[in-house]
């Protein structure tokens, strides 16, 4: 089993909008009503690929309810802790005339420190005999950056893997918890390093320097698939993962189905490259429908055959 933390859910609106111009009046042509946040999203592609998963984290107030309703609508197995705070609600405007989306987040509810004990004593509980790990998403407000740090920390003692998916400071302090992985995309990786990503070389020195601040393994998620690092005993693989070209419809979200994907295909017992061959696709696959998370599996299959995979040497110094 897989338990999924998302510490600031949300009810996720993705309308369609042809045309779409700031400042101008406009009908939408389709609506897609979900519950939201990236470790949801995680949770939901993993139900589609048949892993037994849970979907932890905080829900308050209306949007909370809408939140928990759609979880269990979509036959999503969760635990949220409820609170006081209300649970933010997002927005993402695609327009498929020019292939973009706009995205719109709210901050999220203020969590109390009681509120966050609860939570952490439900994942104590959720989290035994668990595989995997996954926290996902910004942090709401009052909750300390260094939250996933010590969750993992406290994970680790027991010897249970953690997957790490935030950015900026929550995930500059989870690393030197030292988690199994962790799965930015290129802006968040390149604000961690420091520097900006234009070709193999420095891609292989970014996934150095985060193995460096802790990670066990890396992998960081781009337009056009993934770079990775992965460490077998003594031996560091590197690989550039590039996706099959499709027309996108959204790609909202791929980046928390690849992570899925790759997790379902590890904890399956296969190889790396063919892991990161598997996730590519259903990521790719995931940008050719609305919603967080969703996907065909056919597609993903289908796709799989796109999919090319180089190892990167290693990065000069």
């Amino acid at each position: 089993m897989i338990v999924t933390v998302t510490l600031n859910a949300a009810f996720a609106r993705t309308i369609t909008v042809p045309n779409f111009q700031r400042g101008q009046r406009h009908r939408a042509s389709a609506g897609l009503p979900l519950a939201g946040g990236k470790g949801i999203n995680v949770a939901r592609a993993l139900k589609t690929l048949g892993v037994p998963v849970v979907a932890t984290g905080l829900a308050g107030g209306q949007a909370g309810l809408r939140i928990v309703e759609r979880l269990t609508g979509e036959a999503i197995l969760n635990a949220f802790v409820r609170i006081e705070g209300e649970s933010r609600t997002t927005t993402a405007v695609v327009d498929p005339t020019t292939s973009s989306y706009t995205e719109i987040n709210e901050w999220g509810p203020s969590v109390r420190p009681d509120e966050l004990e609860t939570l952490l004593e439900k994942l104590a509980y959720l989290s035994q005999g668990a595989e995997l790990v996954v926290f996902a998403g910004s942090l709401p407000r009052d909750v300390a950056d260094d939250f996933y740090a010590q969750a993992t920390h406290e994970l680790g003692r027991r010897n249970i893997p953690v997957a790490l998916d935030c950015e900026g400071e929550p995930l500059r302090l989870g690393l030197a918890a030292e988690p199994f992985l962790v799965c930015p995309n290129q802006q968040e990786a390149e604000a961690l390093v420091g520097q900006e990503f234009h070709d193999d070389e420095d891609f292989g020195l970014g996934l150095d320097r985060i193995a460096e601040l802790g990670a066990r393994n890396v992998i960081i998620t781009c337009d056009w698939g993934c770079a990775a690092l992965f460490r077998d005993g003594k031996q560091v693989h590197r690989y550039r993962v590039t996706g099959p070209r499709v027309e996108p419809v959204s790609a909202v979200g791929a980046g928390d189905t690849l992570l899925a994907a790759f997790a379902a295909a590890h904890l399956a017992g296969r190889p790396h490259d063919e892991a990161l061959r598997a996730a590519v696709a259903v990521a790719a696959a995931s940008t050719l429908e609305l919603g967080a998370g969703r996907f065909d599996p056919r597609e993903a299959t289908r796709l799989q055959a796109g999919v090319t995979i180089a190892e990167l040497a290693e990065a000069a110094i």
